[in-house]
């Protein structure tokens, strides 16, 4: 593991630490979760939450994905995904009700910083969720040209926002 991704993965990891005393206190059900989470943490589990860019797309195609964008708004206005839900990561425990119970979610940013903590979150509400690991940046080179008409012809309309 590289540098960022252990400086991140550490970052993730403090400050669910220090937020799940308050989760505790108003949602004793999910604390737990993130307990048993971590305590049941593997390399399978490492791996399970992850999506790239081809599996995100795949899943998008068959209709078991939702893209959930958790940018800050202004990012989504320069540069916007129409088939991703936009919910920033700093509204998304008020904007739970937006999301999908029977689909797999898929967290992302530009990078991954973000995501991971917007899918740690999300397992502890009792989503399907994973984190898209090559983010947003690399999301956006894989969808050009022929790629980018496949997979909008692919996607129906009430799945862009």
């Amino acid at each position: 593991m590289n540098r960022t991704a252990t400086t991140t993965m550490l970052i993730a990891a403090m400050l669910l630490l220090i937020c799940l005393p308050a989760v505790a206190k108003e949602h004793p059900a999910a604390a737990q979760s993130l307990e048993e989470y971590l305590l049941s943490y593997d390399y399978d589990a490492r791996r399970e939450m992850k999506a790239n860019s081809l599996f995100l797309i795949d899943h998008l195609m068959d209709e078991e994905a939702v893209l959930v964008d958790i940018r800050f708004v202004e990012e989504q206005q320069a540069w916007n995904f129409n088939f991703a839900l936009h919910i920033p990561l700093n509204e998304l425990p008020l904007r739970l009700d937006e999301l999908p119970k029977d689909k797999l979610i898929i967290t992302a940013c530009p990078h991954k910083d973000r995501a991971i903590l917007a899918m740690a979150y999300l397992r502890t509400q009792g989503y399907q969720v994973r984190y898209l690991e090559d983010g947003l940046i690399n999301l956006a080179e894989k969808l050009r040209g022929d790629d980018a008409r496949l997979l909008m012809q692919f996607l129906p309309a009430e799945n862009r926002h």
